[in-house]
């Protein structure tokens, strides 16, 4: 399969210089050895607006015309609606019952049409308004354009970490993480990216074990807090994952409500479940983590307020 390149994510970082935040990597007070990259801090609150606003760049003048259309739990459908309403270009988001209001609000807010279906109808509906109305469809991860969007969270960390030695990075269906390895890897070969993604949600790495992709099913990852985090790796993204990604491990769900916490009172970030992974597994999972100086990707700060008072 042909992988996405570090060339691709440095044309992708051209594309999406003007609409992103370099977020800073920050160092966390609590532990010498750790830097958080605070993607909550971009405008639709998620890295996910990395992706999105790169492949709108790449769309041509007829498929701009025909607008653009997506699947997503939230995060990837915000950034879509953003990236598309800044383009100019017409825009379908399609959510499944059960995402968070907070999400599904804030893409209303942008004036695009929201459809709401069961959860295992969100990727054939997506498909669906692509077919009939001729619509591009931009998946949430399972595209090149994305991965290299995402990829230049990994660029910006190598940028101002060059002697990082480790990198966590949380996995759902693995374009963020695809990506990060690819620039990693490329540009810090001694560095070791670990992936990091909820016990109820394992199929990422049940997928790496197997060599193939391994679906658990949304009946059972719909049981992590993680919401974003809830989807397979595709065949795309697995076979990124396989060739450049050096370990992944699992976290717990009270873990991952202490990693939150522990974000919000000692960082001073907003962070929702799915973004709390990465410090959740160097917390408490150190044991299983390569040691060195490690960045923590931190993924977005859409939280519903009753999640995040929970956590508190």
């Amino acid at each position: 399969m042909d992988l996405v390149s570090v060339e691709d994510v440095r044309g992708a970082a051209v594309d999406v210089a003007d609409a992103v935040v370099r977020t800073p990597l920050l160092r966390a007070s609590w532990d010498a050895d750790l830097w958080l990259k605070p993607e909550s801090l971009q405008p639709v609150g998620s890295f996910k607006l990395r992706g999105a606003t790169h492949a709108v760049a790449r769309l041509t003048p007829a498929e701009r015309a025909r607008g653009v259309v997506t699947h997503s739990s939230g995060n990837h459908g915000l950034a879509l609606a953003y990236a598309a309403r800044a383009a100019g270009v017409p825009c379908r988001i399609v959510v499944p019952d059960g995402a968070p209001a907070a999400k599904v609000d804030r893409i209303r807010a942008l004036g695009v049409e929201v459809v709401t279906v069961p959860p295992p109808r969100r990727g054939p509906e997506a498909e669906r308004i692509a077919a009939e109305t001729g619509a591009v469809l931009v998946p949430p991860f399972d595209d090149r354009r994305i991965i290299a969007g995402q990829g230049t969270v990994g660029l910006e960390i190598v940028e101002d970490r060059p002697d990082v030695d480790v990198v966590l990075v949380p996995v759902g269906g693995g374009g963020l993480s695809s990506g990060v390895a690819t620039v990693v890897k490329a540009l810090r070969p001694a560095a070791a990216v670990i992936g990091v993604e909820p016990e109820l949600a394992a199929d990422a790495r049940d997928s790496l074990a197997a060599g193939s992709v391994v679906a658990w099913g949304e009946e059972r990852t719909y049981r992590t807090m993680a919401d974003g985090l809830r989807l397979p790796p595709s065949e795309l993204t697995l076979a990124h994952l396989l060739a450049r990604l050096d370990g992944i491990v699992t976290v717990s769900e009270a873990e991952i409500r202490a990693a939150m916490g522990r974000l919000v009172r000692d960082a001073r970030l907003v962070v929702e479940p799915s973004a709390a992974v990465a410090v959740a597994a160097r917390l408490f999972r150190a044991a299983e983590l390569p040691s060195g100086r490690t960045v923590a990707v931190v993924t977005g700060g859409n939280v519903d307020p009753r999640v995040l008072a929970a956590a508190l």
